[in-house]
């Protein structure tokens, strides 16, 4: 057997054979998507279809990476089993407007667009059509996202099982009730932002100590990944994995004492909340 054949041999099966896929508005994340569904094999390439808004930018994708990209919503959302919706929240109800002709019951709607709910969907449908809310973040780039999914009234386990199939391209995912949606955004989608600032500070602190700045951010970087990958695999709660760290009369507790007294961990407790109270005023319009 040639290496080729192997190679194609070992390669996951699709999803579901002929599921056919319209990721409308290629954005970022529809982009990352769309990378991700090629390789994984999770999707056949004819079964994808792709819309962004300009012309020149659909040849260009089309040409880069071998699906149809259109400018036209509806034709690509006419053809699709399940329809993805990657445009920004402020444009979802003109894209159902758009989609509203090919939508019907046995079609699957996923959304990533922030803060649009599943029942604004469904009204935006008019009919009885599964809906599935979902929030990936950045990390998504490099496969290490977390998503969170939540049903709509008309969901079933299947339609979970492939929106869970969809995601796990990119990541992991958890199902959550929609009320938690906000708070979703607030940790997980808000999040990379925030450790982004850890990371930073700690390479500075570095440099004020002494180390070259690239030394230093690569030690903040990796620790930072180092001990995420800790929580994750071990299944430990970070206060024992922090515990494990901190040696009696030791260099780490009078670093934490100063986290403690400059207030850093009622500062993220406080972001966290007030991200998830903008992501409820944004849901509400």
């Amino acid at each position: 057997m040639s290496e080729t054949n192997e190679q194609q041999t070992l390669q996951p099966p699709p999803v579901i054979p002929g599921l056919r896929v319209a990721i409308l508005g290629t954005g970022k994340m529809g982009g990352i998507l769309l990378h991700a569904f090629l390789k994984n094999n999770l999707l056949a390439p004819e079964n994808i279809f792709a819309t962004v808004q300009h012309q020149e930018r659909a040849l260009a994708l089309s040409a880069q990476s071998g699906v149809a990209v259109t400018t036209d919503n509806l034709a690509a959302a006419k053809q699709a089993d399940v329809i993805l919706l990657g445009v920004k929240p402020t444009q979802v109800p003109a894209l159902m407007a758009q989609i509203k002709p090919a939508l019907t019951a046995k079609k699957l709607i996923i959304s990533f667009a922030a803060s649009v709910t599943t029942s604004a969907i469904e009204a935006a449908a008019g009919i009885e059509i599964p809906v599935v809310r979902a929030m990936p973040n950045t990390p998504a780039m490099l496969a290490a996202a977390i998503t969170a999914l939540c049903r709509g009234r008309f969901v079933t386990e299947e339609h979970l099982g492939i929106a869970q199939r969809i995601f796990g391209t990119v990541g992991r995912t958890v199902i959550v009730d929609e009320k938690h949606m906000d708070a979703v955004t607030g940790l997980s989608g808000s999040g990379p932002a925030f450790l982004y600032i850890i990371i930073e500070a700690l390479a500075e602190a570095g440099v004020n100590v002494g180390l070259p700045r690239d030394i230093a951010t690569l030690l903040a970087a990796q620790t930072a990944y180092g001990s995420a990958r800790m929580v994750l695999e071990t299944g430990y709660h970070p206060a024992l994995l922090k515990d494990a760290v901190t040696t009696p009369a030791g260099c780490t507790v009078d670093g934490i004492l100063e986290l403690e007294e400059g207030g850093l961990r009622v500062t993220l407790i406080k972001a966290v909340k007030r991200a998830t109270q903008r992501a409820h005023e944004l849901a509400k319009g």
